[in-house]
C-alpha cells in the first residue's frame, strides 16, 4: 500500500531527472566518440564529471558572495549592476570553478598526451556542472524546465567546455614544447573566452524584450554551430603532445 501510495511521486521524480540528465550524457558521449587518436580511461572520465558537479558548489559559494558584495556596492537597477552580475559574478565564478577542478585532475595527469584531450576534459567537466545544475533547477521547476534547459543550457554548458579545452590543449602543448609564456597566455583565455561568451549568454537571455529574444537566439544558433565546426576541426587535427 505505501508503494503503491509514493509509486506515482516516484516515477514523477525518476522522470525529472532523467530528462535533466540524458542531455548532458548524450554530449558526452558525442565528444568522446570524436576523440581519434587514444580513448580516456572511463575512470578519469567519471573523476571529470564528479569534478564538475564540484565545481558547481564552489561556483555557488562564490556566486552567494560576490552577489551581497555587488548589491552593497552598486545601484541593482542600473546597467552596471547587469554587466558585473552576469559576468563577473555568474560568469567569472562558474567558468573559473570548473577551470579550478579541470587543472587539477588533468595538468599533470599521464593521460593528457593529445590536444584534443583539452577537448574532452573541459567537456565534461562542463557537462558535469550542467548535468548537476539542471537536476536542480529540473525538481525546483518542473518538466518545462527540462525541456528548455536541454536545447539551451545544457549544450550551452558544453560549447563553453569545448572553447576552454581548445585554449587548454593548446596550452598543455606549449607547456609540453618549453614555451611557458605562451602556456600562460593559453590558460589565461580558456578561462577569459568562456566568461565573455557565458556572460553575454546570460545578458542577452536576461533581457526578456522581443529584440532580445532574435538575438538570444542568433547568439546560441552561432555558439553552437561555431562549437561544432571546432569539436570536429580539433579533432581531426589532434596530435600527441607528450
Amino acid at each position: 500500500m505505501f508503494y503503491f501510495l509514493i509509486s506515482p511521486i516516484l516515477t514523477y521524480n525518476f522522470v525529472l531527472i532523467a530528462a535533466a540528465v540524458i542531455p548532458a550524457v548524450f554530449l558526452m558521449i558525442k565528444v568522446s566518440k570524436s576523440d581519434r587518436l587514444e580513448k580516456e580511461s572511463p575512470q578519469l572520465l567519471r573523476k571529470l564529471v564528479t569534478a564538475g558537479i564540484l565545481s558547481s558548489l564552489l561556483a555557488l559559494v562564490e556566486e552567494r558572495l560576490l552577489s551581497l558584495l555587488l548589491d552593497m556596492a552598486v545601484e541593482q537597477s542600473s546597467y552596471l549592476y547587469n554587466l558585473i552580475l552576469y559576468f563577473a559574478v555568474v560568469a567569472l565564478s562558474e567558468e573559473s570553478s570548473k577551470y579550478i577542478f579541470l587543472k587539477r585532475r588533468t595538468w599533470n595527469n599521464p593521460e593528457f598526451n593529445c590536444q584534443y584531450d583539452g577537448v574532452v576534459y573541459a567537456v565534461f567537466v562542463s557537462l558535469g556542472f550542467a548535468l548537476w545544475e539542471n537536476i536542480s533547477y529540473v525538481m525546483t521547476y518542473g518538466f518545462a524546465t527540462a525541456v528548455v534547459r536541454a536545447v539551451t543550457a545544457i549544450p550551452g554548458h558544453a560549447c563553453f567546455g569545448v572553447f576552454m579545452g581548445v585554449f587548454y590543449g593548446m596550452a598543455k602543448r606549449f607547456e609540453n614544447g618549453g614555451n611557458a609564456s605562451a602556456s600562460k597566455l593559453f590558460r589565461f583565455l580558456s578561462v577569459f573566452i568562456p566568461v565573455i561568451l557565458h556572460g553575454t549568454y546570460d545578458y542577452i537571455a536576461s533581457a526578456g524584450s522581443g529584440n532580445t529574444t532574435y538575438m538570444f537566439i542568433g547568439f546560441v544558433a552561432a555558439l553552437f554551430i561555431i562549437s561544432f565546426m571546432l569539436v570536429g576541426k580539433m579533432s581531426k587535427k589532434d596530435r600527441y603532445i607528450r
